[in-house]
């Protein structure tokens, strides 16, 4: 979701392995700031949302895959979820944004929970760490298939 990352990715190819791909993202991304940053996360769903206008077909396939453990989750987890996913917004300003993939709707709903007394210069360095396991995963799927 960040154009400088996509830029700053594509002017380093051609890649001669996904080991190679996979180190560049990384170094792209953590030279990445705050606001592109908080541009990648406003591509992605909300957890408990499969879906984002701001994603591809593919990726809104792939964030419905990552957040599998949401869909058998009971409705109060999921109304926790989305109480959660409000108070995030309001402190921090863009949306939770955790590495789905294996978690269940409780250690999701447990990680906002936490993360919302993180002081909001330390979260959005959490967040982008989340971003990078996205990312990461994601990139694996392209050059692994």
């Amino acid at each position: 979701g960040s154009s400088a990352w996509c830029a700053g990715l594509a002017a380093r190819r051609p890649f001669g392995s996904a080991a190679v791909v996979q180190a560049a993202a990384e170094e792209v991304w953590g030279g990445r700031g705050e606001a592109e940053w908080q541009e990648a996360f406003a591509s992605h769903p909300r957890i408990g949302a499969s879906k984002s206008a701001k994603q591809g077909a593919e990726a809104n396939r792939w964030s419905a895959e990552e957040q599998r453990g949401v869909q058998g989750a009971s409705e109060a987890v999921k109304a926790r979820q989305a109480e959660l996913n409000a108070a995030y917004e309001a402190r921090f300003g863009y949306i939770y944004i955790v590495c789905a993939t294996g978690r269940s709707a409780e250690e999701m709903a447990s990680l906002a929970a936490a993360r919302l007394e993180h002081d909001p210069q330390d979260e959005v360095r959490v967040a982008a760490a989340e971003q990078a396991k996205i990312t990461a995963l994601r990139l694996q799927r392209i050059v692994e298939p």
